[in-house]
């Protein structure tokens, strides 16, 4: 009852304003369980997806945007909810990717759609980064339910970081063929087999989203940028001072 209503308040308007164009519709099975793997450009995109989708699908989200006391921090928790987004606690590493197969599975064996970012994080350069082994293989092999990649773009222009005020532009889904994966089942402990098989998810969002592919983590790439950022700004200042002596 909630989430048809949040879609109706926020995928509505969503859709007016912005008119996201859609590719592969048809992908989407009409009912039962399937896992929606896609690139992740913008915190918008857990929105525009399930605005141009007629069922349901859920994300997982941190647990502090269902714990933030106050009206506002309910009212947050409220539109999370409504929107499908479960809580996860990310306070620790596996113990946060544990919850969010727990999370996934149940998902699924509701019969439900269940969407997942394989790169863990959002990227920080619009480029794709390599997929994280853990969250979408063992859910996949634990359900058997099929993988369909999917490809936002051009989020990140909507909203760039820092910016308050979003623009109004028209974003992009690609939405894929279904990715079968009996050929793994039984095999959810093998290292080399979830690495193969989120390898080959990520291939198919590569080709969808035509983005240039990063053979590192997204988090280690975010890394990477702000120490760069960090040691320029650190030579920007000494250059500073010694014309300043």
């Amino acid at each position: 009852m909630l989430y048809g209503a949040m879609k109706v308040a926020v995928g509505g308007p969503l859709k007016v304003t912005f008119r996201p164009w859609v590719e592969g519709l048809e992908h989407i099975p009409a009912e039962g369980p399937a896992i929606l793997a896609s690139n992740h450009l913008s915190f918008s995109d857990s929105f525009f997806l399930p605005a141009v989708l007629d069922r349901k699908v859920t994300f997982i989200a941190k647990a502090e945007y269902f714990t933030t006391p106050g009206l506002k921090g309910r009212l947050t928790a409220a539109f999370f909810k409504g929107v499908g987004q479960l809580p996860v606690d990310r306070s620790g590493a596996r113990g946060a990717g544990e919850a969010a197969i727990r999370s996934g599975i149940e998902v699924l064996e509701r019969g439900e759609l269940f969407g997942i970012y394989p790169e863990g994080t959002r990227s920080p350069d619009g480029r794709l980064y390599r997929g994280k082994p853990g969250g979408l293989a063992r859910v996949a092999l634990a359900t058997g339910a099929p993988v369909i990649p999917v490809a936002m773009i051009d989020t990140e222009k909507i909203q760039p970081p820092g910016k308050v005020l979003p623009k109004v532009m028209r974003p992009g889904i690609r939405i894929g063929r279904p990715l079968e994966f009996a050929r793994y089942q039984g095999m959810d402990h093998d290292r080399f087999v979830l690495r193969a098989l989120t390898d080959e998810v990520m291939y198919e969002i590569m080709k969808l989203s035509g983005q240039e592919y990063v053979d590192i983590y997204a988090a280690a790439a975010k890394r990477q940028i702000a120490e760069a950022a960090k040691a320029a700004k650190a030579a920007k200042e000494q250059t500073k001072n010694e014309k300043e002596q």
